[in-house]
């Protein structure tokens, strides 16, 4: 390991006797405050076979509808794949990138919200950065040797992410010793991984990959110790919607997931969470906003009840004592 892996590992470290890092990061045009700010991250998918959505929004004119209808709705970052995790088969360089590049380009051209790429090929995420993408969401965990260093030397963000079996694979079963402990061990390496390629920390974060490899009980553990995930010091992202292991504990299929979606997001949020990656956008919104609020990252959009008038009132915080027990 090299000298400045070795020290970002050390920067890595539990906090808990040093001054807290800082949870500023650009995103594109946007800086995001993590010490009290959670992003909601929309998903468009571009692939016939994405296993919630079944390809409804794989023409193009759907998928930028999609992305449209997500920020009008409040997302902060849109999320464009062209090829899903699970198993099938294989889709080439070309057609990847036929399917991701121009709707990057597109939505870059109407509005200035953060964009995401979802790849593990490196080519993909150069194309993708030139079009417009802010993030490389990499669900693989930098299986493509060249991902770190396109990465390096630009300002996208870098979303590094527990799985462990290349994407497309079929299913098998998971074993861990221990879930949240491999899953700690295997982001603190990838973190050394990409900082010794030249990505800086802070253009870093962190991704556990629920049901990624891991069956129902391996992903309420994750959801359980999160924070043990967010102790590695890097924004934390959850990608927790529609999954399988919402739909085994609940017994629903996956048209009925919503509910239990927004109540793992929420604690995934109380337990340090920053982005959520979400396909209801507008539920995920709300719910996230008022995560929020509960944690005293924002005021109320009002205070009317039992404010001792019929007139809203300017939102304060509860330490103005607007909020009394």
């Amino acid at each position: 390991m090299s000298h400045q892996a070795l020290r970002a590992v050390n920067e890595l470290e539990p906090r808990s006797h040093r001054e807290a890092p800082d949870a500023r990061r650009r995103i594109g045009a946007r800086i995001f405050d993590f010490s009290r700010e959670v992003a909601v991250m929309a998903i468009v998918n571009r692939t016939p076979d994405s296993f919630f959505d079944r390809g409804a929004t794989f023409a193009f004119h759907k998928a930028l509808d999609a992305a449209k209808a997500a920020v009008r709705d409040g997302a902060d970052i849109v999320d464009v794949g062209g090829v899903p995790f699970g198993h099938g088969p294989a889709v080439s360089l070309d057609e990847e990138i036929a399917r991701v590049v121009p709707l990057i380009e597109a939505i870059r051209e109407i509005c200035g919200v953060a964009i995401s790429v979802d790849t593990h090929v490196a080519e993909v995420a150069r194309r993708s950065i030139a079009a417009g993408a802010n993030v490389v969401n990499d669900t693989s965990g930098l299986r493509d040797p060249e991902m770190a260093g396109t990465l390096a030397g630009t300002d996208a963000m870098l979303v590094l992410t527990h799985s462990a079996a290349p994407p497309r694979s079929a299913p098998s079963a998971a074993r861990y010793a221990d879930v949240v402990g491999e899953v700690v061990t295997f982001l603190h390496d990838r973190v050394a991984r990409a900082v010794a390629a030249g990505v800086a920390l802070e253009r870093l974060i962190v991704d556990p990959g629920f049901d990624l490899n891991k069956n129902t009980w391996h992903s309420l553990a994750l959801v359980r110790r999160l924070d043990e995930i967010v102790a590695i010091g890097l924004p934390t992202l959850v990608a927790v919607s529609n999954k399988d292991f919402i739909g085994e504990t609940l017994h629903r299929e996956k048209a009925k997931r919503l509910e239990g979606s927004l109540a793992a997001a929420v604690i995934c949020i109380m337990k340090g969470a920053r982005i959520v990656r979400m396909h209801d956008v507008p539920a995920a919104v709300a719910a996230t906003r008022m995560t929020e609020a509960v944690l005293g990252f924002r005021a109320p959009s009002y205070v009317r009840h039992n404010a001792g008038g019929a007139s809203p009132l300017p939102a304060r915080r509860e330490t103005d004592e607007v909020l009394g027990e």
